[in-house]
């Protein structure tokens, strides 16, 4: 067992405020965690200039070398945890510990995080859309055009309020360091692993320690972070989106509910597609927000809602050493079976039915030892009026929604990602413009399947920075 402590601007703080982190089903004590407080957060918010000074001492491409470093250190070296220290296996058996997540997921989402890490340049240059990086550090410059544009920094650091749900989310803050941004982080309570290893990873790249403060705490330094800081990003559930709706200094990721769309002419193919649905449904254990959460189609709805339902019965709990894991395991008591209960209650609605029902036996927590598993639920709904039509859980679950195709784009209300399955020009027109769906694939394209040089959920340059105009005069001749 070891501390982790609280870090503020890179330098260990000890907490008179610990919790004990345990094993979620031995209750052996794994790690103590430090609790940090809002007040110290807002405290350290005023002297938050001092991470992006330090940053500001590296240029854009050296910051970048630095990331290229520290992918290779998050996946192959033994880093410190607090008073600790951890080989990659041995954080993947942390993580595992704590979260549920079966240890090969957890493998796989390293090596997501250490992929950004290790393409940051491309990651850059893709978000910037190739502008020179030395108008990002010295505030102006001059694009490829020849035209002079000048970019702010809207803020010496990016806060950020983390989840536990799924490791892969932390690629979305990392291009802030190479981007002479400042980190300061609010860790998940069980998934706090992460951040702290890729932050030992930066340090041993040769990042500044003042750049990073991490503070796990409770919800008041969450609070402190987004009423202070000057762009925040948060992870939440639906409630926490509309909470932070319209407010421009907080970048808000909240439910996906990612979708597949079978256009009227293909979906008579539609057993053509089925592996690019369940794969959609169940990878990374149904658990991130571009998850496929429902499925829309004209026709043949009960047969594809059947045939996802026979393929994932196949898919049931592991321990999580089985490198073929994908389900992870409920750590809080009782959350599965109050997550059911939402399911069946949206069941009575005369719309809906249970197709994984037939091969689960009714009952749709499976057990494996001490622990509880939601079992990968189907829902066939006749109308897209039903409850469960629009439904996200962090499982593998989906709904097969029976809607008209010029019905589909207005029913299948806000999308993160929505794969259309289709080949007609028209309606690949009228979803390029719908204003509704945020990343678009059009083909046969998972909804996983992302490509990280593309935005996800918003551009970070254009949170982070400001374009504004600027002129200066030449110099006087003599």
């Amino acid at each position: 067992m070891f501390d982790v402590p609280i870090l503020r601007f890179g330098k260990s703080y000890d907490s008179m405020e610990k919790v004990d982190i345990n094993h979620f089903e031995t209750g052996e004590t794994l790690a103590r965690l430090h609790q940090a407080t809002g007040a110290m957060v807002k405290m350290d918010l005023r002297k938050a200039q001092q991470s992006r000074e330090a940053l500001r001492q590296f240029s854009i491409d050296d910051l970048i070398e630095k990331c290229t470093k520290a992918a290779d250190l998050y996946l192959n070296a033994e880093l410190p945890c607090g008073t600790g220290m951890l080989t990659p296996e041995q954080f993947c058996n942390m993580q595992s510990a704590t979260t549920g997540i079966p240890i090969s997921l957890c493998a796989f989402n390293m090596r997501k995080n250490a992929y950004v890490l290790s393409h940051m340049g491309e990651v850059i240059d893709a978000l910037t859309r190739g502008l020179p990086h030395e108008i990002l550090s010295k505030g102006y410059g001059m694009e490829s055009r020849g035209v002079m544009v000048s970019y702010q920094a809207t803020t010496p650091i990016l806060g950020a309020v983390l989840p536990s749900n799924s490791p892969g989310v932390h690629t979305l803050w990392l291009p802030a360091i190479p981007m002479q941004i400042g980190l300061m982080l609010k860790p998940g309570s069980q998934e706090f692993w992460t951040p702290y290893r890729i932050t030992e990873a930066f340090f041993a790249a040769g990042i500044p320690r003042e750049a990073i403060s991490l503070y796990p705490g409770g919800h008041d330094v969450g609070g402190g972070l987004l009423s202070d800081a000057h762009r925040c990003m948060i992870f939440g559930s639906q409630q926490t989106v509309q909470q932070h709706a319209g407010n421009p200094r907080v970048s808000v990721h909240g439910p996906g509910f990612s979708k597949i769309i079978l256009g009227d002419d293909l979906v008579d193919h539609w057993e053509d597609y089925l592996e690019t649905m369940v794969d959609s449904v169940a990878a990374n254990g149904g658990r991130g927000c571009i998850n496929c959460s429902s499925i829309y189609a004209s026709r043949h709805t009960k047969d594809i809602a059947q045939a996802i339902a026979k393929k994932m019965s196949e898919i049931v709990p592991l321990p999580a050493t089985d490198p073929k894991a994908i389900l992870a395991a409920s750590t809080t008591a009782g959350v599965a079976e109050s997550v059911s209960n939402q399911i069946d209650e949206g069941l009575k609605d005369g719309y809906s039915t249970d197709v994984s029902a037939a091969f689960h036996g009714g009952n749709r927590i499976g057990k494996l030892g001490k622990s509880e598993y939601l079992l990968p639920t189907v829902i066939h709904c006749s109308s897209p009026e039903a409850k469960l039509a629009n439904a996200e859980y962090m499982f593998p679950f989906t709904s097969v929604v029976e809607c008209p195709q010029n019905q589909m784009i207005k029913a299948i209300g806000p999308t993160l990602v929505c794969t259309a399955i289709t080949e007609d020009p028209k309606f690949s027109q009228q979803l390029l413009d719908a204003y509704n769906i945020d990343r678009l694939n059009i083909g046969r394209v998972k909804t996983v399947q992302l490509n990280w040089l593309q935005p996800h959920e918003g551009n970070l340059v254009e949170f982070l920075f400001r374009n504004r105009a600027f002129q200066n005069s030449p110099p006087p001749a003599h």
